[in-house]
């Protein structure tokens, strides 16, 4: 099911992208709209599952989560893997993502942990205690460049007051 946003959408999304403490009123100016009715826009959205969860960007270092690693796991089902590794995979504290790929393995997973020792203890107490793990390869980032949960929101322009008129009539 495709879920249609106009550019009014857009462009409070790619806001809030920006500033998910943006409040209410901000963002009401910002589009020239009445506070009303971005609130309303907002409950629609967030109704919808478009806006997912409102999140804070913490620096890693400042929670000792100093090193990151991508885990190429590959399953004794192969291809076929089942969704309960994936599951089993998600509930680990120190997972950040998990991807389902094509390819020859079976899942991408993103790890944060304090340093080596501590990726190899999760490996050896978590990752082994998962049924089904055939093989995993582990990279270690040395540096991040570029990390970033902001989608590209296409479709952009200004709101008018024209497009404000057309929208209401």
């Amino acid at each position: 099911m495709d879920i249609l946003l106009d550019n009014v959408d857009l462009q409070i999304l790619d806001l809030m992208q920006s500033n998910a403490r943006i409040s209410n009123s901000d963002l009401a100016k910002e589009l020239n709209m009445a506070p009303s009715a971005m609130l309303e826009r907002v409950k629609k959205l967030e109704q919808k599952k478009v806006i997912k969860q409102y999140n804070t960007a913490i620096d890693p270092a400042a929670v000792q989560q100093k090193l990151l690693a991508f885990i190429f796991i590959k399953s004794k089902e192969g291809f076929n893997c089942c969704t309960d590794i994936a599951q089993e995979l998600a509930k680990l504290p120190e997972v950040q993502e998990v991807h389902h790929i094509a390819g020859e393995d079976c899942f991408l997973v993103k790890v944060r942990t304090a340093d080596s020792a501590s990726l190899m203890a999760f490996m050896r107490n978590s990752l082994q205690r998962i049924p089904n793990i055939l093989s995993t390869k582990t990279t270690i980032v040395l540096e991040t460049v570029k990390e970033q949960q902001q989608l590209v929101i296409s479709r952009k322009e200004k709101i008018t007051e024209q497009h404000i008129h057309e929208l209401r009539s």
